[in-house]
């Protein structure tokens, strides 16, 4: 990794701008910031942040110039968020603005993986269907597929409405978030190859017996190559969890409320105010490396605490980042220091 990382104070919004869409370097050799006429708030050796309107980044990209969008942007929640979030009626009507640049500068091949969280309707103990409105407008008015659908289970999401699920008692704690990955065309570039799992003592064991075939009483017919294990490892289901060596596996089981980590460690040091709301590393680490290559850009319009641009500099992405509150920005360059010291980090 380049130390030669710079962070700045940016001194405007980044400027609403037409479409840029005419042609671009895809070479690995151009820096991300080239498609940018703005100044980045920082650079790292793979990517740049910038500080503004992240619509307005998002208009300043070429058109098909990025292979992946990860984020997660603020939900629509009861009570507000000191980042700023919109209402459950409005959410649609203020995101879809995103999602039509969003697909305009994907690639043909690119995907976009949305991170949304539900929630309750305000005075009674039904849930909103905001989020999977979100998603129909999605496929049926900006024109993406539903590439499939995953799953994070963040078991340290607290028990709320406090009212519903403490005091009455009369619902469960949610403790699962979507996880919606979301493609240009039918057929986005990805392998699976590139996030398989250890196999199971189970698998082992049929490879080392053998195995007959058979069908199923769902009807589904097992052939013999079933316990074949010559891929290296077993195809992870859309519902990912990270073990202690930080590859995905069968569940995207990933808690965000690290109190001594050394990001949190360093925004106390600094007296700087942390993101109220990180995702952990292991989610957009998961995408990254199954839908993009080395060199292969990563936008994260939502960017909150550089997570995405940090994980993707480990895995040598080109990335770029956008968040409209600075003192988020200051402290996510943290990670970059931190990643230095610590390769395996991300």
């Amino acid at each position: 990794m380049d130390t030669s990382m710079s962070a700045k104070p940016h001194s405007a919004q980044v400027e609403g701008e037409s479409a840029v869409d005419e042609q671009f370097d895809s070479s690995p050799s151009a820096h991300p910031s080239c498609l940018v006429s703005q100044a980045p708030y920082f650079s790292s050796h793979y990517g740049s942040a910038y500080l503004g309107d992240s619509l307005d980044l998002l208009r300043a990209l070429p058109k098909g110039s990025v292979n992946l969008v990860v984020t997660s942007p603020p939900y629509a929640l009861h009570f507000k968020k000191e980042y700023g979030n919109e209402t459950k009626d409005r959410y649609i009507e203020w995101f879809l603005p995103f999602a039509q640049e969003i697909f305009r500068v994907l690639s043909d091949d690119g995907s976009f993986v949305l991170n949304i969280g539900g929630s309750y309707n305000k005075g009674t103990p039904t849930r909103s269907l905001y989020h999977f409105k979100l998603l129909i407008a999605l496929v049926e008015k900006i024109g993406f597929h539903l590439a499939q659908e995953c799953f994070w289970y963040n078991p340290a999401k607290m028990p709320v409405p406090a009212e519903w699920v403490t005091v009455r008692r009369i619902r469960i704690r949610d403790s699962v978030e979507y996880v919606w990955w979301l493609s240009k065309t039918p057929h986005p570039k990805a392998s699976n190859l590139k996030v398989l799992r250890e196999y199971s003592e189970d698998m082992l064991r049929l490879n080392r017996r053998g195995l007959r075939e058979t069908t199923r009483p769902s009807g589904h017919v097992i052939r013999a190559s079933f316990n074949k294990v010559d891929a290296g490892g077993a195809i992870p289901s859309n519902v990912v969890e990270s073990d202690e060596d930080g590859i995905p596996g069968s569940l995207m089981k990933m808690g965000n409320n690290a109190a001594n980590d050394d990001y949190t460690m360093r925004c106390k040091e600094e007296g700087i105010k942390i993101h109220p709301a990180r995702f952990p590393s292991q989610l957009p680490k998961f995408f990254i490396k199954m839908l993009t290559e080395p060199n292969d850009l990563v936008v994260d319009p939502f960017a909150g605490s550089l997570t995405t641009g940090a994980v993707a500099e480990q895995l040598e992405r080109q990335w770029i980042a956008g968040e409209a509150v600075e003192e988020y920005l200051k402290a996510g360059t943290f990670r970059f220091e931190l990643s230095e010291r610590n390769p395996k980090l991300f």
